[in-house]
């Protein structure tokens, strides 16, 4: 009986420092508290969204040199500058472009952004650019939650903005936000908690410094 009883203690204090240690630090990684409480672009879209999740990156480079790398983004483009290997695993057929394409500078609202190869998954791995604010902020929505954007009607899936916001010295804060979808079954929260928030973060926080890599080096050439 003693092992049991020590497993579960295990168990018990390994799911309390993850709910209020390691969950509470991932789905805000460098976000400050006014990141976190700051009204973003396509916030009212969603605002019935049982979860949201903030990540942030100071970039020492103004906006101007941060968009263009944001515009590229989607699978046929630069790809989502992040761990590519995962995403190839799961057949993306993600690209590597680490330099500016003038080609591909000019998004408007209602554009595809690509998450996998169209081919792939019957061409669902898709979002829609609901917001596009040259230098300031893209927000992407489901193709679902678009048609009723178009209709005045409020949004139930998942979105996800991207914000940049100047600081004194030609320094961007670059926010990222997912918003998750209204109201989520226990197995899709479940799903959310065990695999998609972590690797989210895994993902996420590996595309903010790889833009912030690219913009930096960028703004020093200039």
């Amino acid at each position: 009986m003693l092992l049991p009883t020590f497993t579960l203690l295990v168990i018990t204090v390994l799911l309390f420092a993850y709910l209020f240690a390691v969950r509470p630090w991932h789905t805000a990684w460098g976000a400050t508290h006014l990141d976190r409480v700051a009204k973003l672009p396509g916030d009212d879209f969603s605002t019935r969204a049982y979860h949201t999740i903030t990540h942030a990156v100071n970039i020492q480079a103004p906006p101007e040199a941060i968009w263009p790398w944001i515009m590229q983004i989607g699978q046929d483009r630069s790809g989502f500058y992040s761990y590519r290997f995962f995403e190839n695993l799961i057949g993306c057929q993600m690209p590597k472009v680490h330099t500016i394409v003038p080609e591909w500078q000019s998004r408007t609202a209602g554009d595809t952004v690509w998450f996998a190869a169209p081919k792939r998954y019957g061409g669902r791995a898709r979002m829609v650019a609901a917001i596009v604010e040259p230098q300031r902020s893209l927000t992407l929505a489901t193709p679902e939650d678009w048609k009723r954007f178009q209709a005045g009607d409020e949004g139930f899936e998942t979105s996800w903005t991207f914000a940049l916001v100047p600081k004194p010295g030609g320094t961007t804060r670059l926010i990222a936000r997912l918003r998750s979808v209204a109201y989520p079954s226990l197995f899709t929260r479940l799903v959310n908690f065990i695999f998609w928030e972590p690797a989210h973060f895994v993902m996420e926080r590996k595309m903010l410094l790889t833009i912030q890599a690219l913009a930096e080096e960028q703004a020093k050439e200039q």
